[in-house]
Order: structure tokens, then C-alpha cells, then sequence
């Protein structure tokens, strides 16, 4: 079992920056990937950014260029930094852990950027 708890949305400018965190505590050993998703409003989840255990990247289209993910494995703690953010960045934002037993998501962080 893994528990995941997303941190650090909040209200800001467009242009500005957030950067969120997703704590993970339990059996965590064996996560292969964590993953950023939002869903804005009326829309379907979407995946944002990845990270395997090795450290491998990926980006959505979208994001590439102004947003980064991370790990601290000491923290347990994937980050996204999220730089000159638009409007329609905003959405809910949630990580997920993928591991042989299944996927685990966090609660979901609001991210809302105001133009």
C-alpha cells in the first residue's frame, strides 16, 4: 500500500510559478514510475510529466520547456516545477505511483491561474 499526498497548489498570475510536491510514505520500494496528471474543468485527466526510478523523464507537449519534475528519494518526494504558468494550466493536479501491484493516486492539488 502506498499513500500520496500532493502540496503546494494555490492562486497565481499568469507568468508566475508553483511548484508541487507529492509525498509518498508506505510501501514504496517498488514504485517504477510517479506521474503528474490534471484535469482541468469538464476534462478528462491528462498526463503531465513522468518519472521513472532511474530518473527518465517525460513531458506532455504542452509543458515541455516550462515545467520540470523531480525526485528526493530521500524525502520520498516527486516535484513538479511549475515556471510561466497560462491560464489554462489550471486544473486539479494529482500524482500517481505506478508499481507491479497497481497504481496509487493522491487526493489532487487545485492549481487556478489567474490572466
Amino acid at each position: 500500500q502506498v499513500q500520496l499526498v500532493e502540496s503546494g497548489g494555490g492562486l497565481v498570475q499568469a507568468g508566475g510559478s508553483l511548484r508541487l510536491s507529492c509525498a509518498a510514505s508506505g510501501v514504496i520500494f517498488s514504485i517504477s514510475t510517479v506521474g503528474w496528471y490534471r484535469q482541468p474543468p469538464g476534462k478528462q485527466r491528462e498526463l503531465v510529466a513522468g518519472i521513472t526510478r532511474f530518473g527518465t523523464t517525460n513531458y506532455a507537449d504542452s509543458v515541455k520547456g516550462r515545467f520540470t519534475i523531480s525526485g528526493d528519494s530521500a524525502k520520498n518526494t516527486v516535484y513538479l516545477q511549475m515556471n510561466s504558468l497560462k491560464p489554462e494550466d489550471t486544473a486539479v493536479y494529482y500524482c500517481r505511483a505506478t508499481m507491479a501491484s497497481g497504481d496509487y493516486w493522491g487526493q489532487g492539488t487545485q492549481v487556478t491561474v489567474s490572466s
